[in-house]
């Protein structure tokens, strides 16, 4: 992975791969020992589960939103470059960029 020249985006990469790991070791601390039917930690483990689903979730859309307004082609053919909207790659006006 590239190294983000961005902060808040590095940030959110960073919490991004934390929170998935912690959503994988709750799923495999679950197959692993199960749940006791009616116990609290059922109702704290789901509120969790909903907790890092809804960050993960926001974390992804943020960086998305990053992506999608300082991306480049890929491609270097003169069609693709010619339709290019150059005028998106000008940095001066991402919000993001300080």
């Amino acid at each position: 992975m590239v190294a983000d020249s961005n902060s808040q985006i590095a940030w959110h990469r960073a919490q991004l791969g934390k929170h998935r790991a912690a959503l994988k070791q709750i799923a495999t601390a679950r197959h692993d020992f199960g749940e006791i039917a009616g116990s609290n930690a059922i109702a704290r483990t789901h509120k969790t589960v909903v907790e890092l689903k809804r960050k993960i979730r926001d974390s992804e859309r943020i960086i998305a939103a990053y992506e999608r307004q300082t991306r480049r082609p890929l491609t270097t053919d003169f069609q693709t470059l010619a339709s290019a909207p150059w005028s998106k790659w000008n940095g001066s006006d991402s919000p993001y960029r300080r």
